[in-house]
């Protein structure tokens, strides 16, 4: 029998809070499958549901096959190894022992001499170079998510269920997660935000408000297939206000016809001539043909509001951000940051940056790229003022925002609207709102509390409150902005600095992103390797 997982009628929600989703049924076989949607509807809990993690309020959930779970962070004990995430400790120190001539014959029987290689094939599959033995605290975050999904293709499952695996990864760990899932053969559901990733799969399947629904072909393919949809949706509510016009209208004019009819009658009526019995037949069926007219229109209005309603829902889940800024008015001749020979670091005679020299004249977008522990937020430190150099100087020469992965210069208890109208204290509230308007934060969601907001709307606060002021910094500074967004968060990232003129200094693994807000030049950062000059 296929492998296969089928949810059918499935639903769930956290105690004492509405349904995260109900009623999904949703079916996969051995092929590769993108699952998205917005932060906050359930991508994650989805994956919990399928591996068995969390019950779910009702419905079932059917696998047949074996599952592999890689979770976002890969969790490790002070002493365990690789081996012990590949499940095969034991199994190696058998054949260490044979190696001895330790084993005994029981063990040698039972040994499994193809071990070693298949580790290191895994191993290599993720370009992770460690052995058996390397414990998994010495490894960073990234290199610990590609241990995690080596052991995956240890243990051969028939479905992989991966939870934005491409987090936290530099390039070449990327590529890796990138050229496998590309040749995975079996069963794969992948929630990611990474548009890359995403050209991989054979299919794609949203989760939105309104339920879920299944896309063929890769992330090109599904953005295609939403644009018909968004054009056809637009189609569809001119379509319905068309109707709702229509309907006014005709429940006016149809008002109006009757009202003269009245007048005439209650004009006969007053000259006489006509028996009361008869006026009164007249007034009664003109009445029901009012009340009758009033409620054929109504129902025809209330039928063209609905067709409205439902067309604006798509169009909300549809419609892209766009963004128009204020200029910064930076001249293309302004120096705004400059780095002379700069060595730093943490440790004394270990420098993680060394002799580093970067100018960024007017409104240029430079990306830092490099492996992880190459320097990145080292440099970021340093430009900010958060570090001092041991050689060379730093000049920063004009204002300056930052947006880190916390969005840190929001404060977190207050509103966003506070925060906006602290961060440009000459704006009234009418500039704050339409600016923030801009951003998609209308009317009462202006007024969210910082500490509520998801990872995407965090990141989407930060920026309405840096950008959408009378006159936005000329120089923003962005660590890892893509990280823990859903696509539609960074896609709307990716509209509001499109729409930016000032100059950017971007750390980023994601190529898709770096290209979508016109990176003009790029620095490439190595792991030091020696020690720090005299």
């Amino acid at each position: 029998m296929p492998a296969s997982i089928t949810l059918f009628d499935l639903a769930w929600s956290a105690p004492d809070c509405p349904p995260l989703f109900s009623d999904l049924n949703l079916s996969f076989g051995p092929t590769r499958t993108g699952l998205v949607g917005r932060n906050g509807v359930g991508k994650t809990t989805l994956l919990k549901l399928i591996a068995g993690e969390v019950p779910p309020r009702s419905g079932t959930v059917a696998v047949s096959g074996s599952v592999g779970v890689l979770r976002q962070t890969v969790q490790v004990r002070p002493d365990e190894t690789i081996a012990d995430l590949f499940g095969a400790t034991a199994a190696l120190a058998v054949l260490h022992r044979a190696e001895r001539g330790e084993a005994t014959i029981e063990e040698l029987s039972d040994a499994d001499w193809t071990l070693e290689t298949r580790i290191a094939s895994a191993l290599g599959r993720v370009k992770l170079d460690a052995g058996p033995e390397t414990a998994l605290g010495a490894l960073s975050g990234g290199q610990r998510t590609r241990a995690g999904l080596a052991a995956l293709i240890f243990a051969e499952p028939d479905f992989l269920l991966l939870d934005e695996p491409t987090n936290n990864l530099d390039r070449e760990g990327r590529e890796a997660v990138i050229d496998l899932l590309a040749s995975w053969r079996f069963g794969a559901i992948v929630v990611s935000h990474d548009r890359e990733l995403l050209e991989t799969v054979d299919a794609v399947v949203e989760l939105t408000t309104l339920g879920a629904t299944r896309y063929g072909g890769n992330w090109s393919a599904y953005r295609t297939l939403k644009a018909q949809e968004l054009a056809a949706a637009k189609r569809d509510l001119a379509d319905a206000e068309k109707r709702v016009a229509d309907a006014a209208r005709s429940a006016q004019a149809t008002a109006e016809r009757q009202a003269r009819r009245s007048s005439a009658g209650q004009r006969k009526g007053a000259k006489g001539g006509t028996p009361r019995i008869i006026l009164g037949g007249m007034k009664d069926r003109s009445e029901d043909t009012s009340g009758g007219n009033a409620r054929l229109a109504e129902r025809r209005r209330g039928q063209a509001l609905s067709a409205a309603t439902a067309a604006r829902e798509r169009i909300e889940i549809l419609q892209p951000l766009t963004v128009r800024l204020p200029p910064t008015h930076l001249h293309a001749n302004k120096t705004v940051l400059k780095l002379d020979a700069v060595t730093a670091g943490y440790e004394p005679d270990r420098p993680i940056v060394r002799k580093l020299s970067l100018t960024i004249t007017g409104p240029e977008r430079v990306s830092v790229t490099g492996p992880n522990g190459s320097g990145k937020t080292t440099l970021l430190a340093l430009v900010t003022g958060q570090l001092s150099p041991w050689i060379g100087t730093v000049q920063v020469m004009t204002d300056f925002a930052v947006l880190d992965q916390r969005v840190s210069l929001l404060d977190p208890s207050t509103s966003i609207r506070d925060n906006f109208l602290r961060i440009n204290p000459r704006a009234d509230e009418f500039a704050c709102r339409t600016a923030l308007a801009r951003f998609m934060f209308r009317a009462e969601s202006a007024l969210q509390t910082v500490s509520t907001l998801s990872g995407g709307q965090l990141l989407r606060a930060g920026l309405a409150c840096v950008l959408g002021g009378a006159t936005p910094p000329p120089f923003l500074i962005l660590d890892e902005p893509t990280n823990h967004l859903d696509i539609d968060s960074i896609e709307s990232v990716e509209a509001g600095l499109r729409a930016y003129d000032g100059a950017l200094l971007v750390v980023s693994h994601d190529e898709t992103f770096l290209d979508a807000i016109g990176i003009t030049r790029r620095l490439e950062l190595q792991p030091p390797d020696s020690p720090a000059p005299s």
